[in-house]
This record gives structure tokens, C-alpha cells and sequence, in this order.
């Protein structure tokens, strides 16, 4: 298979795999940290008129399904790549940072602190943190 395609296919299963992994852990994490009386989140407009009721843990889940839906679309895509793998992890971490912006501009009832924290902490740190432990494996698989 030619290589472009081959990296091409590993950042669309990458953010395939990394969105279902974010969805996945939103759907269940109302069941770990339960929702405050009285949130909606059916739709858009109810989630934004019933942001405030959001305490500090209830962000808990949201940052774990950015962070660890980016790490697996990082992982995904590295490990399906033919080359480049570091553009490609950054390209996928740039992919969801975009959709995190996305997000905090549909919804501007976000708190800023929220927000900083998320952009900051879950996005593209989590596609360089995937590099990291890439190459720790090369390293220590090929005895480098």
C-alpha cells in the first residue's frame, strides 16, 4: 500500500477510534459522577441553559474523554502509520483541539477556567505524550 495512503487511512481510523473512545467514556460518566439535579444535556440548548449547575468534579469526565480520546487516536494512529508518526499524532491532537474549541464556543456557558485547563492540558499534550511512549518502544524492542 502506498505510504501516504496508508498514513492518510491512519489519521481517519485514529480520529474514528479516538471519537468513539470519547463518546464512549461521556455516555458512561454520568453513571460514575452523576449529573446535578436538574442538568440537560438531550440538547444543545438545554445543556447550555443548565451549564451552571456544574460543580468543579463534574468536569472530571469531560477532560477524561478529551484526554484520553486524543490519547487513543495518537496511539491508533502512530501505531498504523507508515511514516511520519510525530506529524500524524500532532496532526490528530490538532484535530481534536479543534473540535475542543468547537465545543467551548457552541457552548458559551462554559467556565473559562474549564475551558483553559481543557485546551491546555488534553489536547495536544496527549498526542506528544503518545510520541513519547512510541519511541520508548522502538527504543527498548530494537535494543537501541
Amino acid at each position: 500500500m502506498n505510504s501516504t495512503l496508508k498514513n492518510v487511512l491512519a489519521v481517519i481510523i485514529g480520529i474514528v477510534v479516538g471519537s468513539g473512545i470519547n463518546m464512549g467514556i461521556v455516555t458512561i460518566g454520568p453513571s460514575i459522577i452523576p449529573n446535578p439535579e436538574g442538568f440537560d444535556n438531550t440538547t444543545m440548548e438545554a445543556l447550555q441553559e443548565t451549564f451552571h449547575l456544574m460543580k468543579p468534579v463534574h468536569y472530571i469526565v469531560p477532560w477524561l474523554a478529551h484526554a484520553l480520546g486524543t490519547l487513543a487516536a495518537a496511539l491508533v494512529t502512530v501505531k498504523v502509520a507508515f511514516s511520519n508518526h510525530f506529524k500524524l499524532a500532532m496532526i490528530v491532537g490538532g484535530f481534536f483541539f479543534l473540535g475542543g474549541v468547537y465545543m467551548i464556543y457552541s457552548i458559551p456557558s462554559t467556565p473559562i477556567w474549564f475551558s483553559i485547563i481543557d485546551l491546555v492540558s488534553a489536547y495536544i499534550p496527549m498526542g506528544k505524550f503518545q510520541i513519547i511512549e512510541v519511541a520508548r518502544y522502538i527504543f527498548i524492542s530494537h535494543n537501541i
